[in-house]
């Protein structure tokens, strides 16, 4: 392929319905609001980020050979992303997520990620045969992994021989797959982006605030962390550093896909020479600017 991609974004590419309404929500209500049909998913949400960043991002996935994964890889492809090591296959339909979010807060949500678990290692194939690299030359770039993987792929990838020299910045998906990124929390090259609920459930214990989050995360072998807490403070922490900021304070529109953008608008601005304070102050701002609406 001609153009070398900046970046590999490997996870969950699919299409997003989110429900949004400015009432209040409780179980059982129906309220009137807005349903929108987009391109999402942890991985597409990062990669769409990273492109308003002038980076090249490639999505390495999975879609059906259906009018729904036509649709989404050309969108994508409108896009300015690389979808030439996307996985096609005839047997699965396109995955879907689905959220009500109420008032800026998430409701309720659906991930059906089923086609991603079902391909497994298959997606992987562009960094094994030769088109992104191979055991004698793995990718030696920055890779952005989503915790959609199944638990099983997750923990082969690291001690897989392709990812050992990669630049690998790791996303829980959410909190109900966050545990799955236990396996490659202490992978000696990855940096793990993770909200303070995220933490405390890989770590297994109480953690508050995003201070408390990090030092969990990184007393439990982890390299490097970023931790969120909404609107309080965020961390960027290692084992000898440790850099805080707050982020802007806005009035919240929308929730679903801010964290992919928190981490997207960090990994650009880090590639683009920022420090490690100027890039999480970036990163909060832009994620601010995307719960804003």
């Amino acid at each position: 392929m001609d153009i070398k991609p900046d970046i590999l974004c490997i996870g969950s590419v699919l299409w997003d319905i989110i429900g949004r309404t400015d009432l209040g929500m409780e179980l059982g209500n129906d309220k009137p609001g807005r349903i929108t049909r987009l391109p999402g998913g942890v991985a597409l949400n990062i990669a769409m980020t990273l492109a308003q960043f002038g980076m090249r991002p490639a999505l390495i996935s999975v879609v059906g050979e259906d009018r729904e994964g036509a649709e989404l890889l050309q969108r994508c492809r409108e896009m300015g992303l690389l979808v030439d090591y996307m996985t096609l296959n005839p047997d699965l339909p396109t995955d879907q997520y689905m959220a009500i979010e109420a008032q800026g807060h998430l409701t309720a949500a659906l991930a059906d990620a089923h086609s991603l678990e079902a391909a497994g290692a298959d997606i992987l194939a562009p960094l094994a045969d030769g088109r992104l690299g191979d055991e004698r030359a793995p990718w030696d770039g920055l890779i952005a992994l989503d915790g959609n993987l199944t638990t099983e792929l997750l923990a082969a990838i690291a001690q897989s021989e392709l990812f050992m020299a990669a630049d690998l910045r790791l996303a829980p998906a959410s909190p109900g797959k966050a545990e799955r990124l236990r396996a490659l929390l202490s992978h000696e090259r990855a940096t793990l982006y993770v909200n303070c609920e995220e933490a405390g459930l890989i770590t297994g214990s109480p953690v508050k605030t995003a201070v408390e989050g990090a030092q969990a995360l990184i007393k439990a072998g982890a390299r490097r962390v970023l931790v969120t807490h909404g609107a309080e403070m965020a961390v960027d922490a290692d084992a000898d550093t440790y850099v805080s900021r707050s982020p802007p304070q806005v009035v919240a529109k929308r929730i679903t896909g801010a964290g992919d953008t928190f981490m997207a608008a960090h990994i650009a601005a880090e590639a683009a020479g920022l420090d490690r304070g100027e890039a999480l102050a970036r990163a909060l701002a832009a994620a601010a600017e995307y719960v804003a609406g």
